[in-house]
């Protein structure tokens, strides 16, 4: 297989890149990776060298050797060649070599997503999962966004007064600071409520599942009170290990309802507020609604303007 100097390069760095931000315990030995890499050459067992004189770094997980201009992958049964095959980089026999070594994989973590539409249960059933893992004996805390202030900031609380204690964060990497990297990592569960409001969501998310083995229970809104997605809720859906949706009642009919309807007529998307701002209805119920509230804001537009030239006669 030929490949350049320059997509070595790039295929050392990020597979280095990977395995660092994987398993960052499992590294064997680093210095600082030169600009450029003359040859990659493998050492015997698990442990992948980028190599120039001088410099050395090296990571464990996988059987690779090239030089420049060649390139293949020990473990693969297909190498790519002249004729543009494409070389297998990961085996079965290479994923359990590292389930058996005596330090273990990389930790696996869960995460568990829980979205619907206001008034759905979602908090409800957040609580539930987490009072849950904690009767089995795991350690686990709730955190929710400091936006949310309508029961206070140190408690996670739903719609039909279900309570938990919590920590209230800006964001997701502020709360791991200010709970300490000690208490962080006896941590077995953490629970996000009110997840649509992290902008640090899935980064988050991914890092305590893959690497640190966290178990997650995300809870928050799938959409807008427009029907559009609703922050980065939606982007853990290929992470996620289950994804639940929940549904609430109708306000208009009874009958199951997945969407928000927004009664005000505020337009900014994060509008903090329950039953007074927001109601849960059906697809149908929600066209209407919608058609109400569009035709309601023409009329008071339409209201305003006639008010203004009235104010303007009168002024003259």
């Amino acid at each position: 297989m030929k490949i350049s100097n320059l997509k070595l390069l790039e295929f050392g760095i990020l597979n280095a890149a990977n395995m660092l931000f994987l398993c960052p315990q499992r590294v064997v030995h680093s210095v600082p990776l030169p600009l450029y890499s003359p040859y990659v050459k493998a050492s015997k067992g698990l442990h992948f060298l980028l190599r120039r004189p001088v410099f050395e770094f090296s990571f464990g997980l996988t059987s690779f050797s090239a030089r420049a201009g060649k390139a293949s992958n020990k473990g693969s049964k297909v190498v790519e060649d002249d004729k543009g095959q494409k070389p297998v980089l990961v085996t079965k026999r290479q994923i359990q070599t590292l389930d058996k070594m005596k330090m273990g994989g990389c930790p696996g973590g869960e995460i568990h997503l829980i979205v619907g539409p206001m008034f759905a249960g979602k908090t409800t059933a957040l609580i539930q999962t987490m009072q849950t893992q904690i009767q089995k004996g795991r350690r686990g805390v709730l955190v929710k966004s400091d936006k949310d202030t309508r029961y206070g900031l140190n408690s996670v609380v739903s719609h039909d007064g279900v309570k938990m204690p919590c920590w209230a964060a800006a964001d997701l990497a502020s709360f791991k600071v200010n709970l300490g990297e000690e208490a962080y990592t006896k941590l077995d569960v953490i629970g996000i409520d009110e997840a649509q409001f992290f902008k640090d969501l899935y980064s988050f998310c991914q890092v305590a599942a893959d690497r640190d083995g966290k178990i997650l229970i995300v809870a928050g809104l799938d959409g807008d009170y427009l029907r559009k997605s609703f922050g980065l809720t939606l982007e853990l859906i290929p992470l996620a290990d289950s994804v639940t949706k929940l549904k609430s009642r109708c306000e208009m009919c009874g009958k199951p309802a997945s969407f928000t309807l927004r009664k005000t007529g505020e337009r900014k998307t994060e509008i903090i507020g329950g039953a007074d701002v927001y109601m849960p209805v059906c697809r149908q119920h929600y066209v209407n609604g919608q058609i109400v509230v569009n035709a309601t804001r023409t009329l008071l537009g339409s209201q305003q303007v006639s008010n203004d030239v009235q104010a303007a006669k009168l002024s003259r």
